[in-house]
């Protein structure tokens, strides 16, 4: 598998030439992500839209580092295409992550990076039901958990520099880590395929 470094070299050329897409969905993301802060219809708004396009939005980026780099904005909305299917991958993953982290703060982090390649399976692997998703994500992490803890470590300079820049950065930081989140799994799913 390519180190963290060469991961975040291939999303970089990726985005070459492309931010503009990447960029929007992430204007877009984090308009949609302000209805959630509505009083009273925030809560609804965070199951039903804001977690289901996140859903949506992981799995465009797969699909832009995968050569679609005009259908990001168009692919963000895809969940309401497989509604259920989304809704259920989302909300059972965190489902999973908040009472694990009811235990103790460190396993619910350890195992929301055991479930961080669910969302990418349900894209490739339509006919998983959404525990399957996730039972396959744990498999496919076992013993690089760590490798994406310290791929996510290496942007924190990065998350430092766009906090400083009141919030701006981010328009670029998202997309160049969903990018290169995208192209770890597919190192992954390429060393887990050969073992």
């Amino acid at each position: 598998m390519k180190t963290n470094s060469e991961i975040r070299s291939m999303a970089c050329d990726s985005l070459r030439g492309n931010w503009s897409m990447p960029v929007l969905s992430t204007l877009l993301i984090l308009l949609i992500s302000g209805t959630t802060a509505i009083p009273f219809g925030g809560f609804i708004a965070l199951i039903f839209l804001y977690i289901p396009i996140c859903y949506s939005l992981i799995q465009a980026y797969l699909m832009f580092i995968r050569g679609d780099k005009d259908n990001l904005i168009s692919k963000m909305f895809d969940c309401f295409n497989d509604y259920g299917r989304a809704l259920g991958v989302s909300l059972l993953q965190a489902l999973y992550i908040i009472l694990w982290t009811l235990l103790l703060f460190v396993p619910g982090v350890i195992k929301s990076y055991s479930y961080s390649q669910a969302f990418f399976i349900a894209l490739d692997k339509p006919e998983l039901r959404p525990e399957d998703c996730i039972n396959e994500s744990m498999q496919m992490m076992n013993g690089y958990k760590m490798k994406l803890f310290l791929l996510d470590l290496s942007f924190i300079g990065w998350w430092l520099l766009s906090i400083l820049s009141l919030g701006i950065g981010f328009l670029w930081l998202l997309p160049y880590i969903y990018t290169s989140h995208s192209h770890f799994y597919e190192e992954l799913k390429a060393e887990t395929t050969n073992q």
